[in-house]
């Protein structure tokens, strides 16, 4: 996969940061009982009102993500108690966890999928990350058992394949494109991710 230089690396970091922090900002006042304008959680966040447009093309779109960060399966609640190094069986359960909190919170991921890809196709984003990344952390955690029975270039793709099925954009193809119910769609993300990680390792093994 493409190197980033360490400078590029760098800045790409610190934007996923303030993107973080503004969305940390947001659900802080959220639960604080406060409806916040765009300048509050700039504040809160101690960056500029312009620097949080960057990020989110209007408040609203801000809103309906920020309490999405904390919905997001804690991996050592997911594997608490579960000993299984086995990463086809811990991939699997990650995908169940997070595949149920996708499906339970289905109206706001819509919404923000809307907001991301209105921002981009405007051409608002000027380098800055229009998503978090939250599945890398719970794809990483499902696999650290096994990671040394992968090969660096094996390990990487499976984790940008994994991506994939991971999370809202799944919902949307099978619900929308395929016409398939939660327990279907989930039975295929089994199969696949499963299938996944057991391609991952025999590419593994024969180098």
């Amino acid at each position: 996969m493409p190197k980033l230089d360490v400078a590029t690396a760098g800045r790409a970091k610190q934007r996923q940061r303030t993107r973080k922090d503004l969305l940390a900002a947001a659900a802080r006042l959220l639960k604080a009982g406060r409806t916040p304008d765009m300048d509050a959680v700039a504040a809160e966040a101690m960056v500029s009102r312009a620097t949080a447009y960057r990020y989110f093309p209007s408040i609203e779109a801000l809103l309906v993500e920020a309490p999405l960060d904390g919905a997001i399966p804690d991996p050592r609640d997911v594997f608490a108690g579960d000993d299984s190094p086995d990463p086809a069986h811990r991939i699997d359960k990650a995908e169940a966890a997070l595949h149920e909190m996708v499906y339970r919170n289905e109206a706001q991921l819509r919404l923000m999928l809307a907001a991301s890809l209105e921002h981009k196709a405007k051409g608002l984003t000027d380098g800055v990350p229009v998503r978090q990344n939250r599945r890398a952390g719970l794809i990483a955690a499902a696999l650290a058992p096994a990671r040394g029975r992968f090969t660096r270039s094996s390990y990487e793709k499976l984790c940008a394949a994994l991506a994939l099925i991971f999370g809202p954009e799944s919902m949307i193809v099978f619900g929308d494109v395929l016409g398939l119910d939660e327990r279907s769609a989930r039975r295929v993300k089994s199969w696949a991710a499963r299938a996944l990680v057991r391609a991952a390792l025999e590419e593994a093994a024969k180098r």
